[in-house]
């Protein structure tokens, strides 16, 4: 089965209480476009993300707001921000880095908050038979370069395809909309 691979860039995910504090009370983000995956988009809203050692600014904040907040970095980022966050699935942040996330003059710190994303396949409950959440697996590019360890994330508002950050697109010469098999 061929799965298209969508290339994701560092951003941030908000909670309603961090929107009201970094851009005012009653706050709404504001839809630039949407993502590959149903009900998720891009803001216009953009962030900054920061350290005592660094500062990586015009991060964009992704929709809708949830329950945590999370940072998501790339590889390449930790060593401008000095920083050493775990590779993890979204929400698994326990004992992850802390970060400053700013706007303007506004600021808010948050611990246990910050990731490098795993790799992983979003598929819907039709989709990608025979696996399940939490299973991992190995893909292939169409230039025959194994990517292992592949999460398999299942839900039924999921479409079918391979995330990966930009560092590992660069990596693996992966552009958004190619295609990979499991292997």
């Amino acid at each position: 089965m061929e799965i298209n691979v969508g290339v994701s860039n560092h951003h941030v995910h908000l909670t309603d209480k961090d929107v009201e504090e970094l851009f005012g009370k009653g706050y709404i983000l504001t839809k630039k476009r949407d993502l590959s995956q149903k009900g998720q988009y891009a803001c216009e809203e953009v962030v900054s993300i920061k350290t005592n050692k660094g500062i990586i600014d015009r991060v964009r904040v992704l929709g809708p707001t949830r329950k945590y907040t999370q940072v998501e970095v790339l590889k390449s980022d930790c060593e401008i921000l000095g920083i050493n966050p775990p590779v993890r699935d979204s929400g698994d942040l326990d004992n992850s880095e802390s970060i400053t996330i700013v706007n303007g003059e506004k600021e808010i710190f948050r611990k246990n908050s910050c990731i490098i994303a795993a790799r992983h396949i979003h598929a819907n409950n039709e989709e990608l038979e025979g696996y399940n959440t939490n299973d991992v697996v190995s893909v292939i590019t169409n230039d025959n370069q194994i990517i292992d360890d592949v999460h398999i994330k299942k839900d039924p508002s999921y479409s079918l395809e391979l995330h990966v950050d930009k560092d590992e697109a660069k990596l693996f010469n992966l552009e958004n909309g190619d295609v990979v098999k499991i292997k």
